[in-house]
């Protein structure tokens, strides 16, 4: 199993890595594309610092400020890190179309120019592929957001290839419209990864989870009905509170056996779910 911690610094190693070799490779050759990656590749490593101290304080324990604990933390970053990538898309289509109109297009490709965006499309696979593992193992937004996030980079990374093969031919303008296309590609991820970090900051509860919980409630035979479902999501953690009517004659051990049962089973279709379940007599029953 991958650790939170160990997947969250192997991106902050490869994103230092990244950014130093595009950063040199693209000054060399003046490639607005190859600069515009190194760019959005420092961005990557602030967002990777931030996803680490966010996955490092998320698994606090909760304490009486912080009752629900310290998972969101997570989405915050998440947050974050949408914001500062439409930053950097920003930038990019503004020296873009500054190229474009000006005519000062031409640009210097050798054979460094393909090797870093081919060594960079390769370590962009082999740590998406870690961060979504590990996330999948920890049920971390914070790591499937950078996992999700690295994995557009190697789209982006083939957008500026096909742009350095253009130049190579002499087609110099589609350097800078392939930066204009790694910033669409950019804007795209960060306003989806902004959105999911937004709704989980406002208690939106996942599509199809109130559904499962439900489902799991009507097909238990000891209770009547339910009612007063609530669901949030914080970081990792999951939260249910529930009101379930049981027949009146039930008496308390039995009525707390229920309970637990159902909090069970809750617990093992939903990872970290911490479930509440209130019983109530049900006087028609």
């Amino acid at each position: 199993m991958v650790s939170k911690k160990g997947a969250a610094l192997g991106s902050i190693l490869a994103a230092v890595f990244l950014t130093t070799m595009k950063f040199v490779v693209g000054i060399l050759t003046a490639s607005l594309g190859i600069i515009s990656e190194a760019l959005h590749s420092l961005l990557d490593m602030l967002a990777a610092l931030i996803t680490f101290v966010a996955v490092s304080l998320s698994d606090r324990p909760a304490d009486k400020e912080h009752q629900y604990g310290h998972g969101k933390i997570e989405n915050l970053s998440a947050f974050f890190e949408s914001i500062l990538l439409v930053i950097t898309c920003i930038w990019i289509i503004y020296e873009a179309i500054s190229r474009l109109v000006s005519g000062n297009t031409e640009i210097k490709v050798t054979i460094w120019s393909y090797i870093v965006v081919i060594i960079a499309m390769a370590i962009d696979l082999g740590r998406s592929r870690v961060l979504f593992r590990a996330a999948k193992e920890h049920n971390s937004q914070a790591l499937e957001a950078d996992a999700i996030h690295f994995s557009t980079d190697i789209l982006s990374s083939a957008v500026v290839l096909l742009g350095l093969i253009c130049a190579d031919f002499g087609y110099y303008t589609a350097d800078a419209i392939s930066a204009i296309g790694v910033a669409i590609i950019v804007l795209t991820i960060s306003y989806r990864l902004g959105k999911r970090a937004i709704d989980v900051l406002l208690d939106k509860v996942p599509k199809g989870l109130t559904e499962k919980i439900e489902s799991k409630l009507q097909a238990n035979k000891d209770i009547v009905h339910h009612h007063n479902l609530k669901v949030r999501v914080a970081g990792a953690d999951t939260f249910v509170e529930v009101n379930v009517h049981i027949r009146p004659n039930t008496d308390f051990e039995t009525a707390h056996k229920i309970c637990s049962e159902i909090e069970k089973d809750i617990a093992t279709s939903i990872p970290r779910c911490i479930t509440i379940v209130h019983p109530e007599p049900e006087e028609n029953a």
